[in-house]
């Protein structure tokens, strides 16, 4: 009989960097510090600004409240939500997703799949040909 393992979280082995700033760098900087380290389409979110739901969001995070609940798939991961836990909706269900510093200046939307993974049955048995049996 195999032994069960345990699934493990790989370790890192330095700490994550973001274009050659540590996490902790990247918290303490502005948005306007921030902006030209961001990818272009999430500068340009932020360039053409925020919606009142989505700097609502940022605002409860910012505040510290307990696993928030949000529909906003397409908010920006900033590195202040990092540690945080976020329940994204993925249009059935709410997923409870934690921010990982991998995650910075992604979507919500990445981390809560919409779809399933497509299992087919169980195939159906091979019975005899007709022909066959007759023999």
């Amino acid at each position: 009989m195999a032994k069960k393992t345990q699934k493990r979280m790989p370790r890192r082995r330095e700490e994550f960097t973001y274009r050659g700033h540590s996490i902790a760098d990247l918290q303490q900087m502005a948005l306007s510090e921030l902006l030209p380290l961001m990818p272009a389409r999430a500068r340009r979110k932020f360039d053409r600004g925020l919606s009142r739901e989505q700097e609502k969001l940022l605002a409860d995070i910012r505040s510290g409240e307990a696993p928030l609940r949000t529909h906003l798939r397409d908010m920006v991961i900033m590195p202040e939500m990092v540690g945080k836990t976020v329940e994204i909706h993925n249009g059935k269900e709410f997923q409870k997703v934690e921010i990982q510093p991998e995650a910075v200046f992604h979507y919500l939307g990445e981390f809560a799949l919409t779809r399933k993974k497509v299992s087919t049955a169980a195939p159906v048995s091979v019975r005899p040909v007709r022909a066959s049996m007759s023999r």
